[in-house]
């Protein structure tokens, strides 16, 4: 059986490449390339005034980090904020740059709703055995703990599988690669094991990261 599936067409699309050097990003709108000075805010800002804002209804933010808090995507609050920046510590390359977007356009898109959608979310069906590290009980009870990152990639290619094969009692394993790599295992859509665990340092070897060993 061959399966022809094309994803619909954006909008708009951007895309900013912090990787050249501090104070300058690469920026690429609607095809275009071009190198611009500044920090995360004015950049961000440059950004989107290159989109007529009165037409946005929402906005959805791939949040890195929820801990054990979050299960699923939420409505942004001054509680859900707040909650980001308490697991700074966990994931402090990607909490305060996921923080500083929803401030930002909660300051720019004032009344419009945001919503957070977590990596850590698709691997909170872990069960105790694959989430749990071979070290001290008192360490778990404090929230050391294997989580699990790029969730919603892994969740989008369970439920694409799914949908082409027609079957919802899949045994998968899904792959994302990239500068930054994880597999996920899951059995009918629920997560069960994952290479990424307390932080998104773990699991296969990327391109800033040494990554671990994979556990048998």
């Amino acid at each position: 059986m061959c399966v022809v599936w094309r994803s619909p067409q954006p909008l708009w699309q951007a895309l900013v490449d912090w990787a050249i050097c501090p104070g300058q990003a690469m920026v690429k709108v609607q095809g275009v390339t071009e190198t611009w000075e500044g920090n995360r805010a004015t950049v961000l800002q440059r950004l989107l005034g290159t989109l007529d804002l009165t037409t946005i209804q929402a906005v959805g933010h791939r949040v890195v980090h929820g801990g054990d808090l979050y299960r699923e995507s939420v409505v942004v609050t001054a509680a859900v904020r707040e909650a980001i920046r308490s697991l700074i510590p966990l994931a402090p390359t990607h909490n305060p740059a996921n923080l500083e977007g929803i401030e930002l356009l909660g300051h720019l898109l004032p009344g419009v709703p945001q919503v957070a959608v977590f990596d850590t979310a698709f691997h909170s069906t872990l069960p105790a055995a694959a989430a749990t590290y071979p070290i001290p009980y008192e360490f778990w009870e404090q929230g050391l703990r294997r989580y699990g990152f790029h969730g919603i990639s892994h969740r989008y290619c369970q439920e694409r599988a799914a949908e082409i094969l027609d079957r919802r009692d899949l045994r998968v394993v899904t792959c994302h690669l990239g500068n930054g790599c994880s597999l996920a295992a899951a059995v009918g859509g629920v997560c069960q094991d994952t290479t990424m665990g307390l932080s998104p340092l773990e699991g296969l070897m990327m391109g800033t990261r040494s990554g671990s060993s994979i556990r048998g």
